[in-house]
């Protein structure tokens, strides 16, 4: 029963996501904002809401951190290891669209990020100040840098025949059912979290493999939809900002975590699968800043397939 009601759930985050970024996209084609801002921060918040809420259960509520790390880096690499996929699926259009700078510098701050954690987990940026960690206080720096550039970018995205005919709406309407979604999301994601505990539990999963592949599957779903949405209408600029903006908005989750959990040591690396998640999560960002800063396409194709490769890796080890 426990393993319908997981599929269920994680059904209805996707359809709940799939309206959001909807709405997010008519948003973009209504509004002169950037398509880095839209698909960096908006759309990356909107479908990080699963994260979010699951991560704060995790931790405040189950009193498992290792979910909560398991959660946030295994979605990071799943949505970079997806958008990997998709850019490879859709070379030939994503290779004559115009992407935003800004993508590159994001991807930068996802980067430094896992080499913030990496340093943790080798006892060197294991310190705390007031109770909250050195490491969290620099991922919260990591994503304000980052917000800096994907909200000064002046990027562009490519009107198709499809978006053209998306359905008009009043702003007033759009935000209401954008709220609404979101909401939806938020609920779904609080009970999928219970639902993995559970399933965890039964199947006597350590906790960073459960986070990674339970609720880092299940939570980045929302990207996936999202982001192959955004690929099959040719609206590739958004699709990456969301995913490496949804990446380096899940870090500023465990900062957050990290306050919550007052008093609780939000870093545990006691199993295996939550070390490994941090390497290889620091080699497949490097990939990904390496694809994004390359404009040759065999670097670009090698750097796809060596992000590919870290996801199974973790996966086998």
């Amino acid at each position: 029963m426990i393993y319908i009601l997981y599929l269920v759930l994680a059904a209805g985050v996707v359809f709940s996501s799939n309206l959001a970024a909807k709405y997010v996209d008519i948003l973009d084609k209504q509004t002169s904002l950037s398509g880095a801002f839209i698909g960096g921060v908006m759309l990356s918040a909107v479908t990080s809401l699963p994260e979010l809420f699951t991560s704060i259960s995790s931790t405040v509520f189950l009193h498992k951190p290792g979910l909560c790390l398991g959660n946030i880096m295994g979605s990071d690499m799943f949505n970079t290891f997806l958008l990997a996929v998709l850019i490879l699926i859709f070379y030939r259009s994503y290779h004559r669209s115009q992407i935003s700078g800004s993508h590159t510098m994001t991807a930068l701050t996802v980067l430094l990020s896992f080499l913030a954690i990496l340093l943790n987990q080798k006892q060197i940026l294991n310190s705390e100040l007031f109770t909250i960690s050195i490491t969290s206080l620099l991922l919260l720096v990591f994503y304000l840098i980052s917000l800096r550039f994907l909200s000064g970018e002046n990027g562009t995205t490519q009107a198709t025949e499809e978006e053209v005919k998306a359905p008009a709406m009043s702003m007033r309407q759009l935000i209401i059912r954008l709220i609404l979604s979101s909401a939806a999301i938020v609920i779904i994601s609080i009970l999928l979290t219970y639902a993995t505990d559970r399933i965890a539990v039964r199947l006597h999963l350590e906790q960073g493999f459960a986070g990674a592949l339970l609720l880092g599957i299940a939570t980045s779903l929302p990207e996936l939809s999202s982001t192959f949405t955004l690929f099959r209408i040719k609206n590739h600029d958004i699709a990456v900002g969301n995913i490496v903006g949804s990446n380096i908005f899940n870090f500023i989750i465990l900062t957050l975590c990290d306050i919550l959990y007052f008093g609780h040591g939000l870093y545990d690396f006691t199993d295996g699968s939550t070390r490994m998640l941090v390497l290889m999560g620091t080699i497949q960002s490097a990939f990904m800043l390496i694809f994004l800063r390359w404009k040759n396409k065999v670097s670009q194709v090698a750097a796809l397939i060596g992000i590919i490769a870290c996801y199974f890796i973790f996966l086998a080890f």
